[in-house]
């Protein structure tokens, strides 16, 4: 069953889910330094699931010629979720909708936080409007987050150009994940999935 599907190892797997698809993305950047700071955290095993990598159908159906199945083997196999989202129209990409719709137990009992980038508001118009349908999965969001405002200025040749701010606001993120992360860990252990469909 899904909600016992448990990732095996000495840490927790932290799945970084890359939310834009756009070509020319900037998303890519903040990833791949957020991939790097937790990569360097000894508690967690990193999986960059990059939703440009997977063709989900757009119909909502289970087609299974799509990549619907592994998609839905890395969202499982994940302990913990981190989502870098940027801002489209004070709110957060339509792809990234489809791929939290496509799926349901996979999500449920886990924690996620958000590093977001944008313009003036640094993305943090679209993690609040995430936060609502995260909840409705049955997820705990981690309150602090890590966010780029005007994101392009804010990087140089791939690195935030303050990175021990930036540093500081990660670890703090990973720390927040990693105790809730062992904490909804255990529960879906010792409680039968019949107490999330009460």
């Amino acid at each position: 069953m899904l909600l016992e599907k448990i990732s095996t190892g000495s840490g927790l797997r932290l799945g970084i889910i890359l939310a834009s698809t756009r070509k020319g993305r900037f998303g890519e950047t903040v990833a791949k330094w957020f991939e790097e700071i937790s990569k360097q955290d000894y508690r967690f095993e990193t999986d960059l699931i990059d939703l440009s990598e997977f063709s989900l159908p757009w119909d909502m159906s289970k087609d299974m010629d799509s990549d619907l199945p592994i998609f839905s083997d890395r969202i499982a196999e994940a302990d913990v979720f981190v989502v870098i989202t940027p801002e489209y129209n004070h709110g957060y990409p339509a792809y990234l909708k489809l791929a939290i719709d496509s799926l349901h137990e996979e999500w449920n009992a886990k924690p996620l936080g958000f590093v977001s980038y944008g313009g003036s508001s640094g993305g943090l118009r679209a993690v609040e409007q995430l936060r609502n349908v995260f909840a409705e999965l049955r997820m705990t969001t981690i309150r602090d987050c890590v966010s780029f405002h005007w994101a392009h200025a804010r990087f140089h040749n791939g690195r935030p150009t303050e990175e021990h701010r930036y540093a500081s606001s990660a670890e703090k993120l990973l720390n927040e994940l990693y105790w809730w992360g062992n904490v909804l860990k255990q529960a879906r252990m010792n409680f039968p999935r019949s107490v999330l469909r009460s």
